[in-house]
């Protein structure tokens, strides 16, 4: 799966503090757990399961300037979950969205894409266990999704506190959200954020959260 602004400004603006432990859930490649890294957490547990996009995650931590506080874990996270006995301060995902819908012939990108092998449910599940108690749940959800996911979380103990919706443009419509659960209830914050102000061409706001992290952004001399 190739690296999306979406994905990338949604590991950008994670709420990791300096000091934090982060639980990546589906790392794929990493991009999040370096994002996490990047931002100051003290050490990441990435957690895939596929064999191929382990591989690739641990040697990009290799090659990180953070290699000491990444580890790619090649489990699924349903087994993970049941079987250690940490808790994190940040549990990240960016989780596969699609139920029922046509697949391709790739079979490692239906399992990036559908939600067959990590059903909502089971995410939930995962993340009740693994959450410290002062804990956040940091998510990327489509739009469609959020209002179902909302349900299970707070069954499972967790409370939505904040979400910030992404449009690709001011006058387009938004397609995914960022979402924060914690198990402590709070007063809710909605929010969006506006990707590009024209064609290519980025807006303050999300350029503040993608400068960090992108070169295109770096300045020639």
């Amino acid at each position: 799966m190739k690296i999306c602004t979406d994905g990338l400004l949604f590991g950008a603006m994670a709420p990791v503090k300096s000091g934090d432990t982060v639980l990546d859930i589906g790392t794929g490649t990493g991009v999040l757990s370096l994002c996490a890294a990047q931002l100051g957490a003290a050490q990441v547990s990435a957690v895939e399961v596929t064999s191929e996009a382990y591989e690739e995650a641990a040697i990009n931590f290799s090659n990180s300037p953070w290699s000491d506080r990444l580890t790619a874990i090649f489990q699924d996270i349903q087994r993970y979950a049941a079987t250690t006995d940490r808790q994190y301060d940040i549990i990240i995902s960016n989780p596969p969205f699609f139920e029922q819908h046509s697949k391709a012939d790739d079979a490692l990108r239906n399992i990036a894409r559908h939600t067959d092998c990590l059903p909502y449910i089971d995410l939930l599940i995962a993340v009740e266990q693994c959450l410290s108690a002062s804990g956040l749940f940091y998510v990327l959800l489509p739009i469609y999704a959020t209002a179902q996911f909302t349900v299970i979380a707070q069954a499972a103990g967790l409370f939505l506190i904040r979400q910030v919706s992404f449009q690709g443009y001011a006058h387009t419509p938004a397609k995914v959200s960022a979402l924060t659960f914690s198990r402590l209830s709070s007063s809710y914050i909605s929010e969006s954020l506006t990707i590009y102000a024209s064609k290519g061409v980025y807006t303050p706001e999300s350029s503040a959260f993608l400068q960090p992290f992108l070169l295109r952004f770096a300045k020639h001399i």
